[in-house]
């Protein structure tokens, strides 16, 4: 559990203790592990309902995977806002971090009595933090309208708000389990993790107050780079969704000074090409805030870009590290929580498994690099010996006319590892490599 750090060290070591009782770790030799199936994990990319489709005819390998994703408990009447906006909605992932990105943004546009993205980007960490609380759209508007300093919890910021970096101090993660090709909602687990002291206690600027007779304002233009198309596709529906949700929301309760915010939608592709160029034309459309975009690679690839023209990039996804301390003139912000904490989560799933010989295969960019270097990090700390860990990376391709994934190398090398356990990080084109993988041999099976 990640409820607190002593009691997830003490579980941790629990199951080292349980390793270095079974195994030997000093040990190259897998002589009792290759006959033995290889578990198989997966993270926030490839564990939603749809991911299985990706394996065609053999969607059956992905029974008995388990993975983690940051998430919160999300409440069945969201759910339903949600289903309102898109009937056909079948996965959740990330859809309450996009609805509170747009939320906290048109907020911070209230209180700021501006459109202009600097003057925005000095309320964002304010409204999470320090005024009055306050629960949904209407009733945090209302109070923003009335020069009110706010403490926004919406859906996924929940137990504190933002740190000076402008990302969640706290947060929680779901461990999801893959049964019968479909995640089962009976068997997911929630934990928590984070440091609410984290939260920043810095005064944002005096709030503005809109009286009477106040002139309406330049509308608000806040747009979504979302990856409609490429590898990350399968995450496109609930981001829309929450999105869409968001931006009704905030028009129904006035809108922002007293005009509709108007929404823009760009594809990412997946592709940090293709981004830059919809970065662009959104810039050109008008967008003062930008929500994405959906992977760690491609908003690192946009932020110069962003920063330089003064625009808020706001990512509901986005999870690498290296985003913390990346350049960005105070301008970038993320409802996701960092991979420090995701990867003590998947660290903890696999441990309790006791499983003694791991591989953790990423896909080469700085999402997939950097989850599995925490992960790696966090399993040596609980006992388990470096030569018990194997790393590989595949190159992910771009475009949809690109050939697929050939693992198959990686897929012998796993399989003469004879990995007990395989941790998969990527998004829809890992599942080439779950293929390649049993195409080689290796016995997936938990």
């Amino acid at each position: 559990m990640l409820v607190s750090r002593g009691s997830r060290t003490a579980a941790l070591a629990a199951c080292a203790t349980i390793l270095l009782a079974t195994s030997a770790c000093g040990s190259d030799k897998p002589e009792e592990t290759t006959a033995q199936p290889a578990r198989l994990y997966g993270t926030d990319g490839n564990m939603l309902n749809s991911f299985p489709a990706e394996l065609k005819d053999r969607a059956d390998l992905v029974n008995g995977m388990k993975g983690t994703t940051p998430a919160t408990p999300l409440p069945d009447e969201f759910k339903s806002r949600l289903q309102s906006v898109d009937p056909k909605l079948d996965d959740y992932l990330y859809s309450a971090e996009t609805y509170d990105a747009i939320v906290i943004s048109a907020l911070a546009a209230q209180l700021a009595g501006s459109t202009d993205s600097g003057k925005i980007a000095q309320q964002i960490v304010g409204v999470t933090n320090g005024g009055e609380r306050c629960e949904n759209v209407a009733a945090c508007m209302t109070l923003a309208q009335a020069g009110q300093d706010i403490e926004y919890r919406g859906v996924s910021v929940t137990r504190s708000g933002f740190t000076d970096a402008g990302e969640p101090a706290t947060t929680s993660y779901a461990t999801l389990h893959f049964d019968n090709q479909r995640l089962n909602d009976g068997k997911t687990e929630f934990v928590g993790a984070g440091d609410e002291s984290a939260a920043s206690t810095k005064a944002p600027p005096k709030a503005s107050k809109q009286g009477k007779d106040s002139v309406p304002g330049t509308p608000l233009v806040i747009a979504g780079l979302f990856p409609k198309t490429g590898d990350l596709a399968l995450a496109y529906p609930p981001m829309a969704a929450g999105a869409t949700l968001a931006i009704e929301e905030v028009n129904a309760a006035g809108g922002v000074l007293g005009k509709k915010v108007t929404w823009l939608e760009g594809d990412d592709g997946a592709s940090a090409t293709k981004a830059k160029a919809t970065v662009a034309e959104l810039i050109r459309d008008g967008a003062e805030v930008i929500i994405g975009a959906a992977s760690s690679g491609i908003s690192l690839a946009v932020l110069p870009e962003t920063v330089q023209a003064g625009k808020i990039l706001f990512s509901p996804s986005s999870t690498d590290d290296g985003l913390t301390t990346a350049e960005d003139k105070g301008l970038f912000f993320r409802t996701a929580p960092p991979d420090s904490l995701q990867g003590r989560a998947l660290a903890d799933v696999i441990l309790r498994d006791g499983s003694q010989r791991i591989a953790i295969v990423a896909r080469k960019d700085s999402y997939g690099e950097g989850l599995q270097a925490v992960v790696k990090t966090e399993l040596e700390k609980a006992g388990i010996a470096g030569d018990r860990i194997k790393q590989l990376t595949y190159e992910p391709q771009e475009g949809e006319s690109a050939p697929p994934v050939d693992f198959a190398t990686g897929a012998e090398e796993v399989k003469d590892f004879g990995a007990d356990a395989v941790l998969v990080i990527g998004f829809g084109e890992s599942a080439q490599v779950i293929r390649a993988l049993a195409d080689a041999g290796v016995k997936i099976g938990n």
